[in-house]
């Protein structure tokens, strides 16, 4: 097998992946690959895969562009959704300057008024999200993802099959597969890396253009892992945290360094950028291939969905196999779903579980990074 790199620059590599698809995306464009971009977990990127199309994650995770943002958006909006309108505005996203299209989903009101508004400079194509997840909202789902695939073959020109589609649903579940087996190294005791270097992967490989190349590089990196864990490398015992709650990533990491600085280690990621997009796979052998990529997708445990149950469910496993010591929501400003749900998610985490738990609210500024370092560090000193 081919030998990788140590470790460190491995993690880095993946840090770097999204610098690194920038540069690509032209190169694509010149070959006249057409590009798909999205902003949500719920997006069934194996329709767009099945026609040849590179799909990447949309930029949204800095404070950079929000005050151009706010020329049109209310300043007392989400800082995920400005920030993202922000960077489509400005064009200081590659990712959106070369996608042809860009597909948004009605997952809350504010994104669903945003889509409005970037759909004047912007192919976007809005996927109507149910916000309940039994099966009239199944049927609704699987008739929005054929209707995906259609708007697809129209705008493109091209015929998207069914074997098409099963092709990317496997190349996506080997995808899954790997980076599920690279966050269960965490159910190691003490844990074998740090939960920063695990959430580089995680998110990196969102940026990574060639879908079918994750698989192989990612196992070979759970293999190193593994083999340098039992030859006695690992980390000192910690107390063991579970981060759950909004999208984290560029600005927010300051939640993971402050758990990590004062004494933590994350464990483990039940939001959007670690299990809950990966958990689950798309039944590759099913009959009805939309059918089956229909109920993966809307299974998914966001706070959108009213009642919530698979968030419960996903976050308790996480609590059971990875040993958890404490529980740390972070959410954002003006994010109702999640800010709402909260108490939901405390009184779980507290009865059903019998664990602390702590919830940050914050944004995309650095402003409060000293006053998050002396909350975390009091709750991590507690457990």
């Amino acid at each position: 097998m081919e030998i990788i790199k140590d470790l460190p620059e491995v993690f880095e590599e993946f840090a770097e992946q999204r610098q690194k698809s920038f540069l690509m995306m032209k190169e694509l464009k010149d070959k006249g690959t057409p590009v798909v971009g999205a902003y949500c977990t719920y997006f069934p990127k194996e329709i767009a895969m099945a026609m040849g199309a590179s799909t990447v994650s949309l930029c949204s995770t800095s404070d950079e562009t929000i005050p151009e943002a706010e020329k049109d958006l209310p300043k007392n909006l989400c800082p995920l959704i400005k920030s993202s309108y922000g960077f489509a505005k400005t064009d200081k996203c590659p990712f959106f300057y070369f996608s042809d299209v860009v597909v948004g989903e009605t997952t809350c009101d504010g994104k669903k008024k945003m889509y409005e508004l970037m759909g004047e400079f912007k192919d976007v194509f809005v996927m109507e999200l149910p916000n309940t997840q039994g099966p009239e909202a199944l049927k609704l789902w699987k008739k929005e993802i054929i209707r995906f695939k259609e708007y697809l073959e129209k705008r493109f020109e091209v015929t998207i099959t069914d074997e098409d589609v099963r092709k990317a649903v496997k190349i996506e579940n080997e995808a899954r597969k790997a980076l599920k087996r690279l966050y269960e190294v965490m159910q190691h005791d003490p844990a074998p890396i740090s939960g920063h270097d695990l959430f580089k992967v995680l998110y990196g490989s969102t940026f990574k253009l060639n879908r079918s190349e994750i698989a192989g590089e990612v196992n070979a990196l759970v293999d190193k892992i593994e083999a340098e864990y039992a030859s006695g490398k690992m980390l000192e015992k910690k107390p063991r945290i579970l981060i759950t709650g909004c999208p984290i990533g560029g600005a927010t990491e300051k939640v993971i360094r402050a758990v990590e600085d004062n004494g933590g280690v994350v464990v483990t990621y039940e939001n959007c950028t670690g299990a809950k997009s990966i958990d689950r796979l798309v039944d590759e052998n099913a009959e009805d291939i939309y059918q089956a990529i229909a109920e993966r997708y809307l299974a998914i445990g966001c706070s959108v969905m009213t009642p919530n149950p698979n968030r419960f469910d996903l976050m308790g496993r996480l609590i059971d196999e990875y040993q958890v010591d404490g529980v740390l929501e972070m959410t954002l400003q003006a994010c109702h779903t999640y800010n709402v749900e909260t108490r939901a998610i405390r009184k779980f985490v507290n009865e059903e579980k019998g664990i602390p738990y702590i919830n940050v609210e914050t944004d995309y500024s650095q402003a409060d990074v000293g006053q998050l370092n002396t909350r975390i560090a009091a709750f991590i000193e507690m457990l």
